[in-house]
């Protein structure tokens, strides 16, 4: 996972583990396995990654492009333990062993990565970070009638993951005593330090009650059961509930009486200042609740769940709650309660207090447990820019496209340069002198040139395309047909041949072979006839059909095998003449060339 914004707990994690490590003595690299912007954008959100934070941390940063599709379902009982690791997470290693040969030690994040452990050099420390236990997860999705959407093992597939590491890092006591039945390697406990940033003061009484979270399962499950307990039979007299974090977006814009939805809140101290008491109503998940320790560290008295305070040996009864309606309920006792608030705030101190203690003793532990750290023989070896981005400007017909050389990946849109619609895919490390700096495309709507010529560098890159292309549909049509022109002879994920053979009234029939998950149903996309002018198109049906028309299909991706189909678009020119579709769907871009009508079909492909 990316190490910011520090938005969910597993990046809050990462943080915690390699601040302690610094302050052991190590110098610190992280390499990002970009698995989780590849998801972002198949969802048709902007990944929030922000790479300039994350260089100003670590000694170097490094970025492994996914170059398959992550499979976030199975249909076999449970995911075999290595499906999430590509070979390339390997060749990194093997690669960065061989480029910084003093390094001490690799730490790998998650046991579905485990196995490009195997390409460390021989007698190097090896240490797994688990997060949380993953055999066996999709039985907590049993009581809530959902499938899960992130990866589940089952026990030996887990134990042999665990088998790669010479030490296991579990994150919370009950998860560390589960690791040790199934594994002989050292198993250590680590829970993260979280530093106290405000005092603790108990409230007179509650007015808010906050929740902080990230849009993942555990938390969309457990606040929504919550929310809805909250706003039955909810008067003005009650305390409001504030939801805060990326899970407002999975929540829906649908208001409920006693609720209010704060968005994302870039600083935690508004948040925190703002709320009286904040809840934990977990019902669901693994691994150690980021959010309980974190409000705790501001100073605020928490309520939840026994499964919200997994991990934190608690001993007060409002630590141990049932469900969320237990939860609610003790809030409604304590909210007008001076006395039993603040003997709630005095078991917070205390809990916090001895949580840190133990916090800071496993840290202590751990670093005792690795080699002596050296002197760092070799500054980066790929000195990073100046602050100031290099950016080169390009008129358009109706705008202008402007490329923005630097490491501001968390933006979405600039005042000055416009939306974000493209980022530069970096090649792995070890191809050439690697850097983070990445090229990134902004395009803005305003008085253009006239037959502007075409921008120039962009043939055979390949591109990641923002949600602007697929879902927000921001951009003036005029601008957007003036993008798909430029954007056109980028290196694109697969290629096909096609040929018309027909038309309705939805539009020109044109066969071909696409990506078989595209060959059913229909997928967000957005398609261009790339010509003068260029048209943007609607794709009214895809038919699966039994047999080829022995048209080319080509792709470099293994997960994007190809499947036969007739494609129905409606504003596709209906002309003999041969032309390119630009067709973008998903985190993919495809390139479809239409034959001219007299052309004879092709040969089979070997």
């Amino acid at each position: 996972m990316p190490a910011f914004p520090t938005s969910a707990g597993n990046r809050r994690r990462l943080l915690t583990t390699c601040a302690a490590l610094q302050r052991g003595g190590y110098a610190v690299d992280l390499a990002y396995y970009a698995h989780e912007d590849q998801i972002y954008r198949r969802f048709g959100q902007h990944p929030p990654t922000d790479e300039a934070a994350a260089a100003g941390l670590f000694r170097h940063t490094f970025r492994i492009e996914p170059r398959g599709t992550i499979p976030l379902t199975t249909r076999a009982r449970c995911f075999p333990i290595d499906a999430w690791c590509p070979e390339e997470v390997g060749a990194f290693v093997a690669w960065y062993g061989q480029a910084y040969p003093e390094t001490r030690a690799i730490l790998m994040n998650y046991v579905f990565l485990s196995r490009a452990l195997e390409a460390a050099p021989p007698g190097l420390l090896t240490l797994i970070d688990t997060h949380d236990r993953f055999a066996d997860r999709q039985r907590q999705y049993r009581p809530f009638r959902a499938e899960p959407n992130f990866f589940y093992t089952d026990r030996p597939g887990e134990a042999a993951g665990l088998a790669r590491a010479d030490i296991v890092l579990a994150i919370q006591s009950e998860e560390a005593a589960y690791f040790r039945t199934i594994t002989d390697r050292r198993v250590h406990l680590l829970p993260p330090r979280f530093p106290a940033r405000r005092p603790f003061a108990a409230p007179a009484r509650v007015e808010r009650i906050g929740f902080l979270g990230h849009g993942n399962d555990p938390n969309l499950f457990s606040i929504r059961r919550f929310a809805a307990a909250w706003s039955t039979d909810w008067t003005p007299a009650r305390p409001e509930l504030v939801i805060a974090g990326e899970i407002g977006d999975s929540l829906g814009p649908a208001a409920r009486p006693g609720v209010k939805f704060a968005g994302y809140v870039p600083a935690l101290e508004d948040f925190y200042d703002g709320v009286d008491l904040v809840v934990a109503p977990i019902l669901m998940g693994s691994g150690l609740k980021m959010k309980v320790a974190e409000a705790l560290s501001f100073g605020k008295p928490v309520i939840g769940t026994a499964l919200g305070f997994e991990g934190f040996d608690p001993v007060c009864p409002d630590h141990c709650l049932r469900d969320a309606e237990a939860v609610k309920d003790r809030v409604l006792a304590l909210a007008a309660d001076p006395a039993g608030l603040e003997a709630l705030t005095r078991a917070c101190t205390d809990l916090f207090a001895g949580y840190n203690e133990r916090a800071e003793c496993a840290e202590t532990a751990l670093l005792a447990m690795l080699p002596e750290p050296g002197t760092d023989p070799s500054p980066a070896e790929n000195p990073l820019p100046a602050s100031e981005p290099i950016r080169v400007r390009t008129p358009l017909a109706s705008g202008c496209l402007t490329c923005e050389t630097s490491l501001r990946s968390n933006l979405r849109a600039d005042d000055d340069l416009g939306l974000l619609v493209a980022t530069e895919r970096v090649a792995p490390p070890g191809n050439a002198p690697y850097t983070p700096v990445r090229r990134r495309w902004f395009a803005k709507a305003g008085d253009g040139v006239p037959d502007a010529g075409p921008e120039a560098g962009l043939a055979g890159l390949r591109l990641a395309l923002s949600p602007e292309w697929v879902r927000d549909r921001r951009l003036p049509p005029p601008l957007r047909a003036d993008l798909a022109t430029r954007f056109a002879p980028v290196a694109p994920d697969w290629e096909a041949q096609a040929r018309r053979v027909g038309a309705t009234p939805e539009g020109t029939i044109l066969v071909l072979t696409l990506p078989r998950h595209l060959a059913s149903g229909l997928h967000p996309n957005a398609a261009f006839e790339i010509g003068a002018p260029t048209r943007e198109l609607a794709l009214r049906r895809v038919t699966l059909l039994n047999t080829g028309q022995g048209l080319m299909y080509a792709t470099t991706r293994a997960d994007l095998p190809g499947a036969p189909a007739a494609v129905t678009f409606a504003g596709l020119a209906a002309h003999a003449e041969a032309s390119t579709i630009l067709f973008l769907h998903d985190d993919l871009i495809g390139r479809i060339t239409v034959l001219a009508d007299t052309a004879p079909i092709p040969e089979p492909l070997p």
